[in-house]
């Protein structure tokens, strides 16, 4: 029977697996998709005849998205080319951003991030979020108004050239600054435009009317990014256009998505926001809580590349009197995804479900916990794999009680032992014989033949939720551990088919099966324990059920080498007090549990079985 247990381990796990991911590709997802869709179909149907929002036209009467693709016509070498261009700019030096704003279109097209580096060298270039438009990976964002339907009013464009009010040269975050355009025609606008010492812009707009007539504008906002970014495309992450808009409207979209769709409108009546979200970085441009928006996620081809855009304009205008002053605000966030930051944003101004600029994944409810458990004990240990280790025994603390009545019963199994051979041997022929008096017997000694699959199964929402939050969460990125392993985020920098570093050559550049070629410190540790704790049991008796077991913690070991470290070690340190716990449980419930003997009989050459002769004896 201890066949049939190992059998019905093997398949549980197999089909856990299946049903989590199997789940997410072929159900969750579509369905959202396809709710996603009928949603932005049916709001589109209700949108006003005018249409004056879903268009957003520019001063020329095209629409954003396609005066974005035309500037996008003119490229530069690089950055530094196109930041030469330009050279009308307002600097930006706040503690965690440096940059400039382009006075042509008042356009923030500069931004880095101080605090964060390319590589775990602290020497390394800063993260560069946004670039000017037509430089490689151009990507910016801008404020604006548009007319109303009918209307002949100027309003300033991208290729507006905006001065300076006041004294204030540098925008930082004690001296906001002021831009000013005259259209020579009645109306003035400005732009006051202030930072946190995070990554929080706020764009106050205004628009003075020294005509005779009143004026009606709407506003709008709109982040473009031309040409696709290199994304990893996993599905543990969202990566692309993003918004939120109305208590039912999350839209979450892929770059080939919006590709194939051209076009997604979505109209909300409570306000919202929509930006573009990288792993570890996004930006957003969000409204007052409460405006009614229309918005719209675009992508329109210009040469080999695809000009990207979410955007959207108040549906209620801003109406100039003659005479008088009208003011509109909205706001910009781009920087890094902080939790922290992000949370503290959503509840001082209202945002709508900011939080989902991180994607904690439909394990949400346990992946959140779990990463505030890390920063919690990050906190007290001061690093993050001690936090790791330290959440992996609490974990195990948790469901003690499970394993506890999992491995007894593991235990009452090996005591059976001689009577399930026994029942087997009476009832070779009679397999439902054999079935129902086995069944007899478990009922009889208290067993559950299953109950051993309850520790694996429980481990994987946990190793799903702690890679999830390993793999996104912006404070795992270049956490270091202790020798070399220096960012707990990627995989283990060692291999072992280098010899750590002696033979100059690179494996993982093989075709086909380079991938499986890295092969570091710690996954082969993790290999290490699973093969251990595997032993803890003697090998079972079918010769195909005892060569998976033999392959798996290979299999497990070369499947890990490109996974996060944090992760493997995670792994590692859980098998480790799997054994002990399995060994103590089993121990006090009166098993035997030969590990030293099941190790050294796996080293032990079987001798061969000779074949009888027919009619006669084996030689």
């Amino acid at each position: 029977m201890q066949s049939d247990n190992n059998r019905n381990m093997i398949i549980a796990i197999v089909l856990s697996v299946v049903v989590l991911f199997g789940w997410q590709f072929f159900i969750a997802g579509p369905q959202l998709e396809q709710a996603q869709k009928r949603a932005a179909l049916e709001q589109a149907a209700q949108a006003p005849a005018t249409d004056t929002g879903l268009a957003t036209p520019a001063a020329d009467g095209s629409t954003p998205a396609a005066t974005a693709a035309a500037a996008a016509s003119g490229t530069f070498v690089d950055r530094t080319a196109a930041l030469a261009a330009s050279p009308q700019r307002l600097k930006i030096d706040t503690p965690s951003l440096a940059g400039s704003i382009n006075l042509t279109g008042a356009r923030l097209d500069d931004l880095q991030l101080k605090q964060y580096t390319e590589t775990v060298d602290p020497n390394s270039p800063i993260i560069t979020l946004l670039i000017p438009s037509g430089a490689p990976g151009g990507y910016y964002a801008e404020t604006g108004w548009v007319p109303a339907a009918g209307g002949t009013a100027a309003t300033p464009g991208e290729t507006t050239v905006w001065s300076v009010e006041g004294d204030a040269q540098t925008l930082t975050v004690a001296t906001p600054v002021t831009l000013k355009w005259d259209n020579g025609a009645g109306l003035i606008f400005r732009r006051t435009i202030s930072v946190d010492d995070n990554y929080l812009f706020t764009v106050a707009q205004s628009v003075e009317n020294t005509g005779s007539g009143d004026v009606a504008l709407y506003p709008f906002s709109r982040i473009v990014r031309q040409g696709k970014p290199h994304v990893q495309n996993f599905f543990v992450q969202h990566e692309g256009p993003l918004g939120v808009l109305g208590s039912n409207n999350l839209v979450s979209k892929k770059y080939d998505d919006v590709v194939n769709d051209k076009q997604i409108d979505v109209t909300s009546t409570t306000g919202g926001w929509v930006g573009i979200t990288d792993k570890y970085w996004a930006t957003a441009v969000l409204s007052v809580p409460g405006a009614p928006l229309n918005a719209r996620f675009s992508a329109t081809p210009s040469g080999a590349l695809n000009i990207f855009q979410t955007s959207f304009v108040e549906t209620t205008p801003v109406l100039v009197p003659a005479g008088g002053t009208a003011e509109n605000k909205t706001y910009l966030f781009a920087g890094a995804k902080r939790e922290g930051v992000i949370a503290s944003y959503e509840k001082t101004y209202g945002f709508d479900r900011l939080e989902l600029l991180i994607d904690w994944g439909w394990l949400h409810f346990i992946t959140k916990p779990m990463f505030h458990l890390l920063q919690f004990l990050y906190g007290i240990l001061g690093n993050f794999g001690l936090a790791i280790l330290a959440v992996t025994v609490i974990v195990k603390a948790l469901f003690f009680p499970l394993a506890n009545r999992s491995y007894a019963s593991m235990a009452a199994m090996r005591r059976v032992q001689p009577e399930m051979k026994s029942i087997q041997e009476r009832f070779k022929e009679d397999r439902p014989a054999q079935q129902q008096a086995m069944m007899e017997l478990y009922k009889k000694e208290k067993i559950n033949p299953l109950s051993g699959c309850w520790p694996i199964l429980i481990q994987i929402p946990v190793f799903f939720s702690l890679y999830t939050v390993i793999f996104i969460s912006l404070e795992m990125r270049h956490a270091p551990f202790f020798g070399w392993i220096v960012d707990l985020a990627a995989p283990d920098p060692t291999n072992i088919f280098t010899l750590f570093g002696l033979i100059p050559w690179n494996p993982v550049a093989l075709p086909v099966v380079g991938g499986l070629l890295h092969l570091g410190v710690w996954p082969v540790i993790m290999g290490i324990t699973m093969w251990v704790q595997m032993k803890l049991n003697p090998p079972p008796p079918d010769p195909t059920q005892a060569m998976i077991f033999n392959w798996m913690p290979i299999i497990f070991t070369f499947m890990l080498g490109t996974f996060p470290a944090g992760l493997v070690i995670y792994w590692a340190w859980n098998n480790l007090l799997s054994v002990t716990q399995q060994w103590f449980i089993m121990k006090r419930h009166g098993a035997e549990v030969d590990l030293l003997g099941n190790i050294t009989a796996s080293f032990k050459r079987k001798p061969k079985v000779e074949e009888k002769p027919a009619g006669g004896k084996a030689s």
